[in-house]
């Protein structure tokens, strides 16, 4: 059943964390729960989100991705975990499958901002698409499973004394959107600042 939306430009997030011990109940999922935690931080305007907690299945994966925007009306689905190289990791191949539209950058960024951590991350295999359908569009992005690798992915690196250093992802989400024909989306300029160009900005 589609969620209703309390204002004309309220988010609906999807969050997804894809893993075989934490659906199983083996350890307590991080990646739901630091995802909220930034998107509390990080959005000024009105968002809700729904959640999902699965197994490393690809059909799985697939249903959950198709469920959560077609069924649920979701904006922005972002998952966490299942990017990598092992034959357990199918979160992108079960991307592509739901995608219509394929968007290289941001597994580009992503990657960026990784190798600034560790060479391992060129063994990530993030990606983000859009889906769409008859009358809805969304967007859905791939993400790190570690709470951490989250918050720098999504906001990007700063120097001590606070001066971007390389920007996070969420900046192009906001206007991605925007030309999909979701919500209108503010973000806290201190956490993440959000780019548009000046024909795209909505007068205060």
């Amino acid at each position: 059943m589609k969620k209703t939306r309390t204002h004309p430009d309220e988010l609906i997030i999807g969050l997804v964390s894809v893993s075989d011990r934490a659906s199983s109940g083996v350890y307590e999922d991080q990646g739901v729960p630091a995802l909220r935690d930034w998107f509390m931080q990080a959005l000024s305007s009105p968002w809700q989100m729904e959640t999902r907690l699965i197994p490393d299945e690809q059909p799985y994966i697939e249903k959950t991705l198709i469920e959560l925007v077609d069924d649920i009306g979701c904006d922005l689905v972002l998952t966490t975990g299942g990017t990598g190289p092992a034959r357990r990791d199918v979160t992108p191949e079960a991307t592509l499958a739901v995608g219509t539209k394929v968007l290289p950058g941001f597994g580009e960024q992503m990657r960026q901002i990784s190798l600034r951590f560790v060479p391992t991350a060129i063994l990530s295999r993030q990606l983000a698409v859009i889906r769409e359908t008859a009358d809805h569009a969304a967007l859905i992005m791939n993400l790190p499973g570690q709470p951490k690798s989250i918050r720098e992915t999504l906001e990007g690196l700063k120097d001590d004394s606070g001066q971007q250093i390389i920007t996070g992802i969420f900046a192009a989400v906001p206007y991605c959107i925007d030309l999909i024909g979701g919500p209108y989306i503010e973000t806290n300029e201190s956490l993440c600042k959000a780019f548009r160009p000046k024909s795209a900005l909505r007068s205060k």
